[in-house]
């Protein structure tokens, strides 16, 4: 086939992907083809090497995992085991990080909009960190605890995130300025700054549009006698879909560059929040065929599984690479892929390659499943979501 055919060009990147994730885990690897499906098969080896990497790539920083990528209880314990920080939004992920072990000194919350009842239990478990983008949240805090430390989130471009945070939150430089100054009178501790360049980022400028931008606030609050301490760069680091992404290290030595040029870092307290970036490749969701047909000249997989049941970010952008085990000696072609629900908006993909001879009952291996998963799942329809198997 021409080296341009979408169907071999898939084939071979979901091909290089399973091979990678048999290569780092090979027991993992065996076990998809036993599980009962739909099952989300995370590994812990592979959890605790991208945590590793992440770690040499971010020298300096410290590292809070956003548990809002993968809540399962086993994969906290992994980080936690490891010595990661942890960001939370919500009383439930609290009390899972603080089970896993993890002190209030290795939680912070970045929710810029916190419920009041979970602003209230972080406090009393000494989780005294919050982000906050509107006085209104600086009035909630203050209502609980003076000297509870707050940093303002910034709005900063999202192009080319396939999976943009830069409406529903964040403030320009004028505002965050103000929201800071507000802090200080309410008698809060303005602590720092944090951005969040897009979910799924492969595009480097967003950082330096976010690191120029939080300079400016950092400047101008200083010269309103706040002195800050803290630059959080929130998420965005990639994992590969569909194609190649920016790695940790490429990231890491380009924010560097800019945090050395316009900062200077060696008293600055540096974060970051990875949640994708951390877990997406560390896990296969194992699917079986439920059913296949051909409408209107368009080729149709079932699966066990679909945008209610786990998959809910292909509705968002995100798109999958499918493997097939069955695929080494099968022609290939193309298939929509639909999800287990009656509804007909739950497809979970389209102009997917797979074997032609794929049947009810064989498996379909959802790759770089890991993050944004499980944790979207719901029991519409009466379908209960996949298991989570960590190994």
């Amino acid at each position: 086939m021409p080296y341009g055919d979408p169907v071999e060009l898939q084939r071979r990147f979901a091909q290089k992907l399973m091979d990678d994730f048999s290569e780092r885990d090979p027991e993992a690897a065996r076990l998809l083809n036993e599980v009962s499906t739909p099952t989300l098969v995370m590994s812990k080896k592979i959890l605790k090497e991208r945590y590793a990497e992440v770690r040499r790539a971010f020298e300096g920083f410290n590292v809070y995992y956003a548990v809002k990528a993968n809540d399962d209880e086993g994969v906290v314990e992994t980080f936690a085991s490891e010595g990661s920080g942890f960001e939370v939004a919500s009383s439930s992920e609290l009390e899972k990080v603080l089970r896993a072990g993890a002190g209030p000194e290795r939680i912070i919350s970045s929710n810029p909009v916190k419920p009041p009842e979970f602003v209230e239990r972080c406090l009393e478990a000494g989780v005294d960190r919050f982000a906050v983008d509107s006085f209104a949240e600086v009035d909630k805090i203050a209502r609980f605890r003076r000297r509870a430390r707050v940093y303002v989130r910034l709005a900063v471009p999202n192009v080319g995130s396939d999976w943009p945070l830069s409406r529903k939150f964040g403030v320009g430089v004028d505002e965050a300025v103000e929201v800071l100054d507000y802090a200080n009178r309410r008698g809060l501790v303005p602590y720092g700054i944090t951005f969040h360049v897009g979910s799924q980022c492969n595009n480097l400028q967003n950082w330096f549009v976010a690191v120029k931008r939080a300079k400016e606030v950092w400047e101008r609050a200083y010269r309103r006698g706040i002195k800050l301490q803290m630059l959080n760069a929130g998420g965005g680091i990639p994992a590969r879909y569909t194609r190649e992404s920016l790695s940790p290290t490429e990231i890491a030595a380009y924010l560097r560059g800019l945090l050395n040029k316009y900062f200077g870092i060696k008293t600055l307290e540096l974060q970051i929040e990875p949640g994708r970036g951390l877990v997406a490749e560390a896990g296969v969701m194992v699917l079986s065929v439920i059913g296949r047909a051909e409408r209107f000249g368009e080729k149709w997989i079932y699966v066990d599984a679909g945008v209610f049941h786990g998959l809910a970010e292909a509705l968002g952008g995100i798109r999958y690479s499918f493997y097939s085990p069955k695929g080494h000696s099968s022609e290939y072609e193309l298939f929509t892929i639909g999800g287990i629900s009656c509804d007909s908006m739950d497809v979970v993909a389209e102009k997917v390659a797979l074997p032609k001879d794929l049947e009810v009952g064989d498996r379909i291996f959802v790759l770089t499943a890991g993050a944004y998963t499980t944790v979207y799942a719901s029991r519409f329809n009466g379908f209960e979501p996949p298991r989570v198997l960590l190994v």
